[in-house]
């Protein structure tokens, strides 16, 4: 097999767990994979604005909104007015929003941060320039992404 196909191959397979990985915890926990990040963030933060929320996150402002609306429609989130502030408005995660995150699985993502944190700093370089190489033999350097293992839309609505 040439070694251009093997290349093809690898990153077919990182696609595809990516996608399997969606399906499996849209199943399990009715959210997609932003969603769940967005639960995770102010899971672990508390009540906090959507703007910090975004900046946390590494969206777009109108990303976490139009994420939030979508959590708010199932009860797991809810926005109020800070009581020091009044005009700004905190998203707040609902007590069924913290049932849920007590049961949720552990993400592709958080699998790979770990693994990839516990590689000696010359590994996470070496991959780190190959990836940036193939992105742009790809021509999808230049293309804004967010650092989640996600595919499609981040905003999108659950199956």
């Amino acid at each position: 097999m040439p070694r251009s196909q093997e290349v093809l191959v690898l990153l077919r397979q990182i696609i595809r767990v990516t996608d399997m990985h969606d399906k499996q915890l849209s199943r399990m926990t009715g959210l997609t994979m932003p969603q769940l990040m967005t639960m995770q963030t102010l899971d672990a933060e508390g009540p906090i604005t959507i703007g910090v929320l975004a900046k946390k996150m590494n969206l777009a402002q109108a990303t976490v909104t139009s994420i939030l609306d979508r959590l708010e429609l199932k009860g797991l989130v809810r926005r109020e007015r800070s009581q020091s502030d009044k005009r700004k408005v905190l998203a707040c995660p609902t007590q069924e929003g913290l049932e849920l995150m007590k049961s949720a699985p552990t993400t592709l993502q958080d699998r790979f941060v770990d693994k990839f944190s516990h590689l000696k700093e010359w590994e996470q370089s070496m991959i780190i320039a190959a990836l940036e190489h193939v992105s742009g033999l790809l021509d999808a350097d230049q293309i804004d992404a967010a650092p989640m293992l996600d595919i499609g839309a981040l905003d999108r609505h659950t199956l």
